[in-house]
């Protein structure tokens, strides 16, 4: 596994677990006068789209493994 695949791993195991604190105790709170706003869902969630799709990147494809190209010049 290369350092890049792991560096989006962890991004995305951390994008995971604050989206789960915002599910878990909303998106804003306070205590003692003070208050906490935590990261917009929204944003969260295209942030853990954008990094599944860049770790999908980084897996071997076999799609197109047995497929064949023919060029047909001329008539």
């Amino acid at each position: 596994m290369t350092s890049d695949k792991r560096e989006l791993q962890m991004q995305l195991e951390q994008v995971n677990q604050a989206i789960a604190s915002v599910l878990a105790g909303g998106q804003s709170y306070s205590i003692g006068g003070r208050q906490l706003t935590r990261a917009n869902l929204s944003d969260l969630i295209s942030m853990r789209n954008d990094l599944e799709g860049k770790l999908s990147l980084t897996q071997a494809s076999h799609l197109l493994d047995s497929t064949a190209v023919a060029v047909f010049e001329g008539r």
